[in-house]
């Protein structure tokens, strides 16, 4: 079956161990790095909507909403501006290029490090937003933020899938997603409580309080562990040893252990990561490091979290209750990642990408077609407060099948696929590109909106199609495989077998390689 080749799980070995707390609390803490990515998120749409901060440092804006509302004219454009868009979206830029220093950080340093520079950045960046006088002032807040979120972005899903057991990798590496849906809820809530302080200085709250989060990653890396990997990786191999005993619970760890050396060993014959990953045998992991992150954002889940507020002020909602519908929206998104979560390691990343795919899909068909019948091409009308709820609902099916889908795979898959000696680089790329489709996102979709009218949900549908049957035919399926053993995985498909070596395959001293009908499989040795 096209795609469907995978490692039989008695391939993969099944090392000796259990889910220790001590593992637990590792992983709960270092997934709090998503907070500060999912705050910024949701606090950022929250904002824009708020007419106190739009006055302040928009005012072309304001007035252009105002006369479109006093006019009842073009809704699709009332809030388009450059101005607003590089607001939200400078963020991204400077995580796309923080993210490249945070590689060397991460590998160099060890990866609680890279989340320590993450969270203190973002520290910063907070307390000059809360404080801005003036848009300059509120661009470099921006700026920092965004060098926080890729430091935390770059380390935390690959400390995660370090740390974790293999069959519940996928459990413990979604708990990032999970943050990022609770810092967003949690900025709605926030922004529904400032919207209403009088005197026009709430936003000033939303944004300061994003120290918050970021007192809570950057204090909490403090007391992190290094992954084995990273310890054997910077040449610490008695307390690597120790380290994967208690992480694992259990003294018989030398097979697991023979696989990491090996796995660095291999990876100190690689001089330059970033060259490396341009060979023929990394094709596989660089593909994906670049398609999962492109295909994630172009879902067209950020143009609902970001501008939620703003897309439900033109389906006609109150400022208020355009709030509240995002606060309802950030709910749909914590509780669909919490499926996620109980069902990534049982059913598998393909079944979820695949189902969640055709459930955005004829969301956003739906949805497009109802914003179409109501506003047209004119984009003037009036909308039903019954018939605007009906498109909320359909909207919170779409967030809820990105929510159990590409939102934590998103994040998950990249991080397990790459091999040690170009983990670093490869998850650089994929928060690099991430970042970049964000940016370009979040700078064009008020445009879009303003020219494509409805027909932008239609253009995130096609992409929903294409990103689905790409996963249909080309991604394997990675559950329960040992992330150092995950070129077993490659090498099985019927697509990526081509680009990997019988000798490009190096998984220690416990594992025989054997061919099968053309296909590589594992087996343990009786040692």
């Amino acid at each position: 079956m096209a795609g469907g080749a995978v490692v039989n799980t008695g391939g993969g070995k099944d090392y000796p161990g259990k889910l220790t707390m001590f593992v637990l609390f590792a992983c709960i803490v270092a997934a709090t790095g998503g907070l500060i990515f999912g705050y910024d998120i949701g606090i950022s749409g929250g904002v824009t909507s708020m007419n106190p901060f739009l006055i302040k440092f928009f005012p072309g804006v304001y007035r252009q909403e105002q006369e479109a509302e006093r006019n009842q004219s073009n809704q699709y454009c009332k809030f388009d501006s450059q101005l607003l868009t590089i607001f939200t979206s400078s963020l991204y830029l400077a995580a796309l290029v923080a993210s490249f220093f945070a590689a060397t950080v991460t590998r160099v340093a060890g990866r609680k490090w890279s989340m320590f520079a993450g969270g203190v950045t973002f520290l910063v960046g907070a307390a000059l937003n809360g404080a801005a006088n003036n848009l300059l002032m509120l661009i470099l807040g921006r700026v920092l933020l965004g060098i926080g979120v890729g430091f935390a972005n770059q380390s935390v899903p690959v400390y995660l899938s370090e740390m974790a057991p293999a069959r519940l990798r996928g459990m413990l590496n979604i708990g990032f997603q999970q943050m990022i849906t609770l810092g967003i809820l949690c900025a709605n809530l926030i922004n529904y409580g400032t919207a209403k302080i009088k005197g026009g200085w709430g936003w000033r709250v939303s944004l300061a309080l994003a120290a918050v989060p970021a007192a809570i990653i950057a204090v909490g890396s403090l007391f992190l562990p290094d992954t084995p990997n990273s310890l054997i990786d910077r040449g610490y191999t008695d307390e690597a040893k120790r380290m994967l005993r208690r992480v694992r619970g259990t003294d018989d760890v030398e097979e697991e252990y023979g696989d990491l050396v090996a796995a660095s060993d291999e990876s100190k014959l690689v001089a330059h990561p970033w060259r490396n990953i341009l060979q023929r045998r990394y094709r596989p992991q660089l593909v994906f490091a670049v398609a999962i992150p492109f295909f994630q954002q172009l879902t067209g889940i950020n143009v609902i979290m970001f501008y939620a507020p703003v897309l439900f002020k033109t389906l006609g909602f109150a400022d208020d209750a355009s709030l509240m519908s995002a606060v309802i929206t950030g709910l749909v998104n914590v509780f669909a990642t919490s499926v996620s979560i109980v069902t990534v390691d049982r059913l598998g990343r393909r079944k979820l990408f695949l189902q969640g795919g055709a459930q955005m899909l004829a969301c956003q068909i739906v949805v497009g077609a109802l914003i179409g019948a109501k506003f047209g091409f004119t984009g003037v009308a009036d909308i039903p407060k019954g018939y605007a709820t009906f498109v909320v609902l359909f909207i919170c099916a779409y967030v809820a099948g990105f929510a159990w889908s590409w939102g934590p795979l998103g994040w998950l898959v990249p991080s397990e696929i790459f091999p040690l000696e170009i983990r670093s680089a490869g998850q650089s790329i994929t928060v690099s590109v991430n970042m970049f489709c964000t940016f370009i996102i979040a700078q064009a979709f008020l445009p879009m909106l303003c020219r494509l009218k409805f027909m932008l949900f239609f253009f995130f549908g096609a992409w929903v199609l294409v990103m689905t049957l790409f996963v249909a035919f080309f991604l394997p399926e990675t559950k329960n495989v040992p992330i150092e053993e995950m070129v077993l995985v490659w090498k099985s498909h019927w697509y990526w077998s081509r680009f990997i070596r019988d000798e490009d395959v190096h998984v220690g001293a416990g594992v025989q390689m054997m061919h099968s009908n053309g296909k590589i499989q594992a087996a343990k040795l009786n040692v």
